[in-house]
Order: structure tokens, then C-alpha cells, then sequence
């Protein structure tokens, strides 16, 4: 089993600026921990999300790191146009020396895509420009024609490392979403409580192997799919000091998730729990001391049978130093009896 870390890059009590800057320090020792990718979230007009354009923050990350992958966990996709979309991401396979992953998605909020104008197309303009995407970086010209958008003979001077293009990623959870990922060779990342990322697990295996010949897979470099759980997660010398530090991070995280949301009366619809203990029931969250942390992945592992886990070690209130020392006792404790 392999391990990424994932960001929403929420905001806390420190000046934004020094959120990015410290958060280069996180990434590092990830990448000297053995973690396999970071992912990082795009959010609009939200304390939820601080890094609204990834591919900027991203290729600070590319010349601050040298061995871990690294890419958007999503692009919106709808917000992008495909032409300036497939530019950047050829800049940064190219700037990473081909450590770029794309994530794709059309986006969970109404309201942050509503503010640049989208509505009920979205789903539209996802599936378009992923289609354009694909096409863009795998050829010498593009030619498309759709309802949003047409392309006559534009030269591809820009071209990725990774040949034919770079592994695309995706949160997953409805099956016509999941059969639409595995029609694209894409990897599979899903959320909420453990029996829901058993079953997105089981359905993906299969959808993935109904697919298999699909003409859409033809350029995906992704030949066995990862299939991964998201999760907060906080390890400490004791299961007493885990959960002191991580309640209140816990509690302030999810009030950014629910800013936007409450701006518009209404509460974030997700799999996600409201406070830490129902997370840590339903397996949404993992906190404890190594030995704990080692059980419950042990126990999720076995009952869903991911093989990548993608792991958000800050988030809310919790100060740099707390992060580094949850990922050492991670790095030292638990992955040793996960990795291979």
C-alpha cells in the first residue's frame, strides 16, 4: 500500500503568508517520509481553501521538492479554459520533471462555481473539457467541435514529460461518476465512512476491468488503477494527547467547510462528519497514538482493500510543529508495517 498526503490549505489563525511558506516544510518531510504524492484541493472564495489556483502553489512545490508527485486533487474543470488549462499543466510535468498528477472534477460547491457564472452546464463543461484535455495533450493539433467550445488545427507547441499524458485522478462516489473515471483510465479517490469506500472500491475494480477496452483509455499511462480513502487523520504519543490536540482543529476545519455554505443559509451536503468522535466511529477520521492509528488502517485496509491512502495531516488549528511531529510518528510507526 502506498501513501499520499493531502491539503486543502484552510486558513488558521497565521498570516496567509506563512501558511504557504510553512506548508513547503510539511510537503518535505512527506517527501522524506516515503509518501507517494501530495494533493491539493482548489476552493473559491472560502476560508476553506487558500491556494484557489493550484497550479500556482504547485510549482513552488516542484523546485522546493525533487522525488514526490504532486498535482490539483481537483482542477475544477469547468472554471478552466481547456487551451490555457492544457498549457499549465505541460509547464508543471515539465518544471516537476514529470511528477504531475491530474485531478479532475466539476466541482462540489453550487455556490463557487456560481460565482464565475456556471450553473446547471457544469456537468456539461466537466465532461467537455476533460475530453479537449485529453485530446490536447496527446496530440500534435487539436481539433474539437461542442457545444462550448471549438478548436480548429491549434498547434500543441507545449508537451508533458510523462508521454502520453500524466495520470489523471478523481473523487469518486456515484456509480455513473465511477464508470465515467474508469472509461478514462483515471484514478480512483473516494471519502466518508469505511462500508461507503468498501463499495466504491468493489465497484471500481470491476467497472475498471469492464472498460478495459474502452477507445477513452487509449492514452491513460494508469494500467492498474489506485484506488484510495481520503482521511484526516492525527497521531500522537497517546490517544489521550491525539484527541485533546485534534478536537479543536477538528471543529475548526469543519466550520470553514461549512463558511460558504452558511453564507447561503443552507449546510454543506457531503459524507463528511460534523465532529470529530463521528468521524472517528465511521472510520472518516483516524486519530490515536501509532498503535491505535496502526489498527484502525489495518482493520479499514481489510475491509474496503484500498491500496492507496491519502492522508490530511493539517488542517484547522493545528500548529506546524504538531503536524511534523504526527508525520513523524506516522512515517516511523505505522508505514512501516503498510509499505512494501
Amino acid at each position: 500500500m502506498e501513501f499520499g498526503l493531502f491539503d486543502h490549505m484552510d486558513r488558521n489563525d497565521k498570516p496567509d503568508s506563512r501558511l504557504y511558506r510553512r506548508r513547503i516544510e510539511v510537503i518535505q518531510a512527506a517527501e522524506a517520509a516515503g509518501f507517494t504524492g501530495y494533493h491539493l484541493a482548489e476552493h473559491h472564495f472560502t476560508p476553506l481553501g487558500l491556494a484557489p489556483s493550484p497550479s500556482v502553489f504547485l510549482s513552488v512545490v516542484a523546485h522546493e521538492t525533487s522525488r514526490i508527485r504532486l498535482g490539483p486533487l481537483v482542477y475544477l474543470l469547468p472554471m478552466y479554459h481547456p487551451l490555457r488549462l492544457i498549457e499549465e499543466i505541460c509547464m508543471l510535468d515539465q518544471m516537476s520533471d514529470g511528477r504531475l498528477d491530474i485531478g479532475v472534477g466539476a466541482g462540489v460547491s453550487p455556490y463557487e462555481v456560481g460565482y464565475y457564472g456556471i450553473g446547471d452546464d457544469k456537468n456539461d463543461l466537466y465532461r467537455e473539457t476533460l475530453e479537449i484535455l485529453i485530446k490536447g495533450l496527446t496530440s500534435e493539433r487539436l481539433n474539437h467541435q461542442s457545444a462550448h467550445h471549438t478548436f480548429d488545427d491549434v498547434p500543441m507547441v507545449m508537451k508533458p514529460v510523462q508521454g502520453p499524458m500524466p495520470p489523471l485522478w478523481a473523487g469518486v462516489g456515484s456509480e455513473a461518476g465511477m464508470n465515467f473515471a474508469a472509461r478514462h483510465g483515471v484514478n480512483a479517490i473516494g471519502l466518508g465512512p469505511t462500508p461507503r469506500i468498501a463499495g466504491i472500491c468493489n465497484y471500481y475494480k470491476k467497472a475498471w476491468e469492464e472498460h478495459r477496452g474502452d477507445p477513452m483509455r487509449a492514452f491513460t499511462p494508469t494500467q492498474s488503477p489506485k484506488m484510495g480513502a481520503l482521511r484526516q487523520i492525527h497521531v500522537a504519543e497517546t490517544d489521550e494527547k491525539a484527541w485533546e490536540e485534534a478536537a479543536p482543529a477538528y471543529a475548526h476545519w469543519y466550520t470553514s467547510l461549512n463558511w460558504l455554505w452558511k453564507e447561503h443559509g443552507t449546510t454543506v451536503s457531503t459524507n463528511l462528519a460534523g465532529d470529530l468522535k463521528s468521524g472517528v466511529d465511521n472510520g472518516a477520521v483516524i486519530v490515536g497514538s501509532p498503535e491505535t492509528v496502526r489498527e484502525a488502517i489495518q482493520k479499514e485496509r481489510d475491509a474496503t482493500g484500498y491500496n492507496y491512502l491519502v492522508l490530511q495531516f493539517a488542517y484547522g488549528t493545528f500548529t506546524v510543529d504538531q503536524v511534523k511531529r504526527s508525520l513523524q510518528l506516522f512515517s516511523s510507526e505505522v508505514m512501516p508495517a503498510f509499505k512494501t
